[in-house]
């Protein structure tokens, strides 16, 4: 992918790039190695740093001040599982712009890691029902859709995690 490097700025993609450096280290041959080669049609939804300040939270209680200390338990939920959610954020297949992810409510999309996450849309919020029903779902961010248009893979930027699994009670 690149080079991350944690900084004080929750509103960008550090901690992501570190889980898919982490995964790709440990699992060369994973399917998250997508992301990081441009060739594979597909859409991710990317999370920034401070969705996953909020899965921390809601795992351990407490707030991490720190995007090292946010990744670090992360990460401390092993490869497979960050795998699994890292992969929760992909639909692979053509890209999926804006204007098509705005028409597209009540589209139930399959995403890499195999499970379907249902498209909601509200006049213009887009909102990603993922499996915690405990937590508040995703939403993308109006002013960070269509990223890397014109190429095969495009990226929205959300406003929370996206979880395959129930995390909460």
């Amino acid at each position: 992918v690149s080079n991350q490097a944690f900084d004080h700025n929750w509103d960008d993609h550090d901690i992501l790039t570190a889980a898919v450096n982490a995964v790709l280290a440990a699992k060369p041959d994973s399917p998250v190695s997508a992301l990081a080669d441009g060739s594979t049609e597909l859409t991710a939804f990317i999370p920034d740093d401070r969705s996953f300040r909020r899965v921390v939270i809601n795992l351990k209680g407490s707030v991490r001040s720190l995007e090292s200390s946010v990744f670090n338990d992360i990460a401390g939920l092993g490869i497979e599982t960050v795998e699994q959610i890292l992969l929760y954020h992909v639909v692979l297949g053509p890209a999926i712009d804006s204007a098509a992810a705005l028409a597209s409510g009540g589209a139930a999309l399959t995403t890499a890691e195999g499970k379907t996450t249902l498209v909601n849309v509200v006049d213009t919020s887009i909102e990603l029902v993922d499996k915690d029903t405990g937590l508040n779902n995703p939403r993308v961010f109006l002013d960070q859709v269509d990223i890397n248009s014109g190429n095969k893979q495009i990226a929205h930027g959300i406003d929370r995690v996206m979880l395959p699994f129930k995390i909460t009670d």
